[in-house]
């Protein structure tokens, strides 16, 4: 059955009774006693130091133990091997071990991009989930921008959830079911709520708690409080988006999210099924929920980027030299140079010889230059490896991809028009609300343009269209922000 959220309005409360950390040091036992049982019999290069000293093979019950909270072996050197701070052959054998551990404990995972191509990654068990985007990026050569995510996809559940940059892959990889699999891709709304927070907590939705100096009574939770009951322990759930509410599970709105316990293997009844009347109340719930759910971690998780951004900001900054400096605008205009002291008209000649350079590329294309395209076929094929750029691609399409990549504002891609295959749309999101803008080709004076404002402003091609609308609104509601990419692992 459904429940039906028109708005958000629970209590917190803290129940955290310490049975996770009882749970995790039992998990860390098992793993000691399976690590030094599963070590094979080795050939011992130093017989001496091990017990007994004459044993020619390192068996796994001569191994040192190991302390579970740090995944390392430890070891306490004999006071009969020399003196303070004499290690002798002993830094060898601990190499080895240590050598030997991480061997053992590289994972194999299998990572999916969004044209359904897999990529098989090692990693090792303490890998976080933004650790591996960042091995992804680096290996995909993509740019690094912090919004990329790794998202678990569950198809025959139609139930989807990105990662918090914190969780541990293999732990996660553990608790999925068989048909589960993990997607790369990206999310621009991961952290937005910290950037634009009236967004998703709008004003009508939080108002009346601000009223009440942040006091919830129980009247306004519900009318008998004795009809409160425990939905899920988001200990041990985590929150999913609904991807095919009304297909599949018969949801009231396509607004659907749900929470999953982890130690569910696919079957419904386990889910608790929920649903909002619009976008805007879903992506607050859901916000709410991860907050709820984690706390501060997700703020030092939207930090971490930025504070390596400032670390690295004097080293990546580039540094002008003396000659930069001494750079003036020259005019050449008359028979001697002179230097142009006004910025304005500094500003106008950049802009005319700009203008220049612009005409005179297309007539050396036109006339048949060097160039191997033709000027005309040059600008109809220019855009097409521009990662905004999707080619033929339907409208629902449009629309699926830019509902996983974040719905936040800016947020565009360029696509083929399915009526006219002459022209092109531009898909746009604005207020979480998806808009088309048909872009047309129009000609003046022999010389083709794309336009989107009927021709009241006219590029030579649609990569200088996109460049205007990332600095300029005009007849859009709002700038070009952020491209849809789509990568291929």
């Amino acid at each position: 059955s459904w429940c039906q959220l028109p708005l958000l309005a629970f209590g917190l409360c803290d129940n955290n009774t310490g049975g996770a950390h009882q749970v995790m040091e039992r998990l860390q036992e098992q793993e000691q006693q399976l690590r030094t049982s599963s070590l094979p019999a080795i050939p011992n290069p130093f017989p001496e130091l091990c017990s007994p000293a004459s044993s020619p093979v390192l068996s796994p019950g001569s191994l040192p133990p190991g302390e579970p909270s740090s995944g390392k072996y430890v070891s306490k050197i004999p006071e009969t091997m020399g003196h303070k701070g004499n290690t002798g052959g002993v830094a060898p054998l601990y190499v080895g071990m240590y050598w030997i551990q991480n061997v053992f404990f590289l994972i194999i995972v299998k990572i999916f991009s969004e044209d359904g191509m897999g990529k098989v990654v090692e990693i090792p068990a303490n890998m976080t989930a933004r650790d591996l985007c960042q091995l992804l990026v680096y290996k995909s050569h993509c740019v690094d921008d912090n919004s990329w995510a790794l998202v678990e996809h569950h198809p025959l559940l139609g139930l989807e959830r990105c990662l918090e940059d914190h969780e541990l892959v293999v732990q996660v990889q553990a608790s999925m079911n068989s048909d589960g699999r993990f997607l790369f891709r990206k999310n621009y709304a991961k952290y937005e709520f910290f950037r634009n927070p009236l967004t998703f907590f709008p004003e009508h939705m939080v108002a009346w708690c601000q009223e009440t100096n942040h006091a919830i009574l129980p009247s306004q939770l519900l009318q008998e409080p004795r009809h409160l009951q425990l939905l899920a322990d988001l200990e041990d759930s985590n929150i999913f988006t609904v991807i095919t509410g009304k297909k599949q599970h018969g949801a009231p709105t396509d607004y659907g999210f749900c929470i999953k316990p982890n130690k569910s293997r696919g079957d419904m009844k386990e889910l608790r099924m929920l649903c909002a009347e619009d976008e805007q109340s879903r992506s607050c719930w859901m916000t709410a929920f991860r907050i709820f759910k984690y706390g501060i971690v997700l703020y030092q998780n939207y930090k971490i980027p930025q504070q390596r951004k400032t670390l690295l900001s004097h080293f990546s900054a580039p540094v002008r030299s003396v000659s930069e400096n001494s750079l003036v605008a020259m005019d050449f205009s008359g028979r001697i140079g002179r230097v142009i002291d006004n910025p304005v008209e500094a500003q106008s000649a950049a802009m005319e010889e700009g203008h220049a350079w612009r005409k005179r590329t297309q007539r050396m294309n036109i006339l048949g230059s060097h160039s191997p395209l033709h000027h005309s076929s040059l600008s109809s094929v220019i855009h097409i490896a521009q990662l905004w750029f999707h080619g033929r691609i339907t409208r629902e399409e449009s629309h699926r991809i830019v509902h996983q990549q974040g719905q936040v504002d800016g947020l565009f891609l360029l696509r083929v028009s399915q009526s006219n295959p002459k022209a092109f749309v531009l898909t746009l999101c604005h207020h979480q609300k998806i808009k088309h803008f048909q872009i047309l080709p129009c000609e003046e004076d022999g010389q083709g343009f794309f336009s989107l404002d009927d021709g009241a402003t006219k590029f030579t091609d649609l990569i200088q269209l996109v460049e205007f609308y990332q600095l300029n609104r005009g007849v859009l509601p709002c700038k070009l922000k952020h491209p849809c990419t789509v990568v291929a692992l």
